[in-house]
């Protein structure tokens, strides 16, 4: 797995979980970074960590914001353009998760602006500053798959955005348009859904990120993956190589 440098990449939701390890990751590989987390001053302290290895830009902001994506889009022209956009910010709703029928119409349209209509908006917002054989990783979950009870409002959020993904990279084959489960992760939103439980036999957010790599710098073409899936794959090649 080779990971080229000064690529140029677009992460939402970048100051905690699985956005922040994913940009740590690529700072130290010298990836210029754009990142946005709606925490100003979380946001500024991992901007502060990361210049320290790359360029980084950080736009603290909220995606479901149509003045707020447009200020992404400038900034990643300043940047020189995209070669890769990571949506990756969402939230979960309700905690805990209430059923379908419990579950108040009004904040299910939230989660849907933020997890579903965002992404495509800031895919909107970039296009004519993404790069020839751009990457788009749009971070999905098993709960877009899977019938669980209680997540009807995330889960129908993340298989729209699944949909969406799947569509997309009909649309523009020239791209390669990622769908991805990153699986269940040590994170404040997954402490969220379970408040009650202990999730420390979680794996952190770092045990997803070498399968994101792979995305962005393999061969693979469109389509849905599980991170932690790709990432073992590749660690092994790595070591038989």
């Amino acid at each position: 797995m080779t990971l080229p440098e000064k690529q140029t990449v677009l992460i939402t939701g970048a100051s905690r979980g699985l956005g922040l390890a994913l940009a740590r990751y690529l700072a130290q590989h010298h990836w210029q970074l754009l990142i946005d987390a709606r925490g100003e001053a979380a946001l500024k302290q991992v901007e502060a960590e990361l210049a320290r290895y790359t360029k980084v830009i950080a736009i603290p902001g909220d995606v479901t914001s149509e003045t707020h994506r447009r200020a992404l889009a400038h900034a990643a022209e300043a940047l020189g353009g995209l070669d890769a956009v990571v949506n990756n910010a969402s939230i979960l709703g309700p905690s805990p998760q209430p059923h379908l029928l419990d579950y108040p119409v009004e904040i299910l349209e939230q989660v849907y602006q933020v997890n579903v209509l965002a992404p495509l908006g800031i895919l909107q917002a970039v296009q004519s500053v993404l790069k020839p054989e751009a990457r788009i990783l749009n971070i999905t979950s098993d709960a877009g798959i899977e019938d669980y009870p209680g997540w009807g409002g995330y889960g129908s959020s993340k298989a729209a955005l699944e949909q969406l993904s799947a569509i997309l990279a009909a649309e523009k084959p020239e791209w390669r348009v990622y769908w991805v489960d990153p699986g269940d992760m040590r994170t404040q939103m997954h402490q969220d859904a379970f408040p009650d439980e202990d999730i420390s036999d979680r794996p952190l957010p770092e045990e997803s990120v070498p399968g994101l790599i792979e995305l962005l710098s393999g061969e693979l073409p469109s389509g849905r993956y599980r991170a932690q899936e790709v990432g073992a794959v590749s660690l092994t090649a790595f070591q038989a190589d």
